[in-house]
């Protein structure tokens, strides 16, 4: 049946002029839609975005999706696809993935990530591998990985920090080490040698020509 310009009955086993399809075919499912105050009935071959089709023995219906940013759903708890901007986890849609599991943008799917255990305590303050004789050094704190992620291209976050510390003896015991000298020090040092060794030298063949 038509009636006026839209081919509201189509699919209908009944239908009403005011409100469209009443009852549908074998496998078509029934969508009740909405358009501002008023609604009507289609049959269609598969529900809308937001909704899923359900199949009862009296007649096959869609049914909205009862999970918060679900674009379309397998069931009323379980969506397959979020709407842009959300990750689909199990089921639901997050606008960030929870712990524990990494996004993957291609899919907008959180998987598996890289699970590390938790920092040990911050180790012996040091520098050039010593323990005394410098005013500040480095200390260095670590964590295990536990559990490697489902995807090589997921980065496991940093297993290993280090922050500036002050030493608890700036002079070792006994005065035994000194601080190396710095390399500009030894190089000044040894261009000062070389000069006074080439004047020596050069008084040296001045007084042996005097001589002869």
């Amino acid at each position: 049946a038509n009636y006026g310009p839209n081919p509201i009955c189509k699919g209908c086993l009944s239908c009403s002029k005011d409100n469209g399809c009443i009852r549908c075919q074998h496998k078509l499912f029934f969508f009740l839609r909405r358009e501002g105050m008023r609604q009507f009935g289609e049959c269609l071959h598969s529900c809308p975005s937001g909704y899923y089709g359900l199949r009862t023995p009296d007649m096959n219906r869609c049914s909205r999706c009862r999970i918060e940013n679900c674009d379309s759903c397998f069931s009323r708890d379980f969506c397959t696809k979020c709407k842009t901007g959300f990750y689909s986890h199990r089921g639901r849609c997050f606008r960030g993935c929870p712990a524990g599991f990494a996004a993957l943008e291609e899919l907008m799917e959180c998987v598996e990530g890289c699970e590390v255990g938790q920092w040990s305590e911050w180790g012996t303050c040091s520098r050039n591998n010593r323990t005394c004789g410098f005013k500040w050094g480095l200390e260095t704190r670590t964590r295990q990985i536990v559990k490697k992620p489902a995807k090589d291209t997921i980065p496991c976050p940093t297993i290993a920090e280090s922050r500036r510390c002050k030493m608890a003896m700036r002079h070792c015991p006994g005065g035994k080490w000194r601080r190396p000298a710095k390399t500009k020090d030894k190089k000044k040092k040894k261009k000062n040698l070389m000069e006074r060794a080439q004047k020596q030298h050069s008084i040296f063949l001045a007084t042996d020509k005097t001589s002869q």
